[in-house]
């Protein structure tokens, strides 16, 4: 019976170093993966990053207008103030522009915080390429300190015709945590 037991032992052994390495294995997998997923969705993607910060000036349909919309939202009511200092502009697709987004830390201590964009509609996410923004790196604010925040941005002209409207959108976070980590 100790045979039985020690061979069933052995093999759970076995089944369980066999899981941690495929988990191991998994872990290593993800990097590619999220690599993948940036690129199908557009989001996130590095490599469209470097690519959008070497924006040059395209050939543009002067005719063509689209609109977009800024939206702001907080997870949480209070501690923060933070709204586009537009709510909208019609835009050229091709050329480079600009708008600003307002972020003030009512939080009562110093603070990171971080702001997760989105672009809708989902077909637009891939034409809408942001060279510069407030985004990209967490935020460190002072207590009730205030600050202009821009984002650089332009739609590729090869956004579909049927869409005539986008909307920018960020969710702002206080991300505590990381104060903590830098001090």
């Amino acid at each position: 019976m100790s045979e039985s037991r020690d061979q069933s032992n052995r093999r759970l052994t076995l089944r369980l170093l066999g899981f941690a390495a495929g988990a191991f294995a998994f872990g290593f997998a993800l990097v590619p993966l999220y690599d993948v997923i940036c690129d199908i969705t557009g989001v996130g993607n590095p490599k469209d990053l470097l690519r959008a910060s070497n924006v040059q000036s395209v050939e543009y349909d002067e005719s063509r207008q689209v609109t977009v919309e800024f939206v702001a939202d907080l997870p949480t009511v209070g501690s923060w103030e933070f709204h586009p200092v537009t709510a909208e502009m019609k835009v050229t697709p091709g050329r480079l522009y600009e708008i600003d987004y307002v972020a003030r830390n009512l939080t009562g201590r110093d603070t990171v915080a971080q702001a997760i964009p989105s672009v809708a509609p989902g077909k637009a996410t891939a034409f809408f390429r942001k060279t510069e923004c407030f985004c990209f790196v967490p935020q460190n604010f002072a207590k009730d300190e205030e600050r202009v925040m821009p984002v650089r941005f332009v739609i590729d002209p090869n956004l579909p015709k049927s869409i005539d409207r986008v909307t920018l959108s960020y969710v702002f976070y206080d991300n505590s945590t990381r104060v903590a980590a830098l001090n």
